[in-house]
């Protein structure tokens, strides 16, 4: 306890210290973490989440730590299934825009000015964005054919829609992890207490084990015919900016929340909407893999703290 306060006086007076002294605060199998590296975890965190300024700095370096220690974890990980930790360029110039369009900047030089402002550059992101793109194509290679799709479900639900009109969703998340149903009650008042307190975002910042968590549980706009019947129940009567009631997953237990709605009239095409409604289903799973797997890689891992 004294180690972690100790760390934590130098996490929140780092900014204010001329030449500060860097401290190794864990050692993940020789993945080091120090106090610098907490630190710029934040700045990384507040660049892609402003809201988290706003915040007790206690429970900033609560997210921080949680966050880099997560990251190196998978590191470890993905360093024995790959001879190298590197994407095609391509595809990482399009996962850096899907980053500077939610953040609504224009350019790549647009995102690097705006790097600057946080003592960031873009090569920290790209090492970022590196690890977490490696470690979905690692759990897709090891979970893909556990993934199970009911194409005749899916095509029944979409031929009961209504054909002629579209209903998107822009949703925001928080998946929490229980350890039985009798905790669900309790955890659940009190992120809605917490939500109340600091809002949504931040909430899913301190709450939320799924990697949404970075960006303050945004998970963009989703088509209601792409929902599977569980959530598109619990959340087809909120209003925006209600939060759902707790949805039990397989791995946790998640909360959503509307933030925007949008309905307008289409020419249906079957297949596209089939397609969509195949992803989401096969992409939720996979995110339910990712947590199992991830919790199974940690408690065999050396940490010491």
């Amino acid at each position: 306890m004294k180690k972690f306060l100790f760390i934590l006086y130098f996490f929140l007076n780092i900014s204010s210290v001329y030449g500060i002294e860097t401290k190794i605060v864990h050692n993940i199998q020789n993945e080091i973490i120090t106090n610098i590296d907490i630190k710029n975890e934040f700045k990384y965190l507040l660049a892609l989440n402003n809201d988290l300024k706003t915040i007790e700095k206690e429970k900033i370096f609560n997210i921080s730590n949680n966050s880099i220690i997560r990251e190196k974890i998978k590191k470890i990980e993905l360093s024995k299934n790959f001879k190298e930790l590197k994407l095609n360029d391509q595809y990482l110039d399009l996962l850096l825009k899907n980053i500077y369009v939610r953040l609504k900047l224009k350019s790549l030089e647009e995102f690097r000015l705006y790097l600057k402002k946080y003592d960031l550059n873009l090569n920290d992101i790209k090492k970022k964005v590196t690890i977490e793109a490696l470690w979905n194509e690692l759990i897709i290679k090891k979970y893909n054919t556990r993934v199970v799709i009911n194409e005749k479900k899916i095509l029944e639900k979409l031929a009961n829609s209504d054909k002629n009109r579209s209903r998107q969703y822009q949703l925001s998340e928080i998946v929490f992890e229980i350890k039985n149903k009798q905790e669900i009650k309790n955890k659940y008042q009190e992120i809605i207490k917490s939500i109340n307190e600091i809002g949504f975002e931040n909430s899913a910042s301190i709450f939320s084990f799924a990697d949404s968590s970075k960006i303050g549980g945004d998970i963009g706009w989703i088509d209601e015919k792409s929902l599977n019947n569980i959530i598109r129940e619990n959340i087809s009567n909120l209003s925006i900016n209600e939060i759902s009631k707790p949805i039990i997953l397989p791995n946790g237990v998640l909360i959503l929340t509307i933030k925007d709605v949008k309905d307008s009239k289409i020419e249906v095409n079957q297949e596209s909407e089939l397609k969509n409604a195949i992803n989401y289903e096969r992409n939720r799973q996979l995110n339910q893999y990712s947590k199992i797997y991830f919790n199974k890689v940690k408690k065999n891992i050396q940490f010491n703290e």
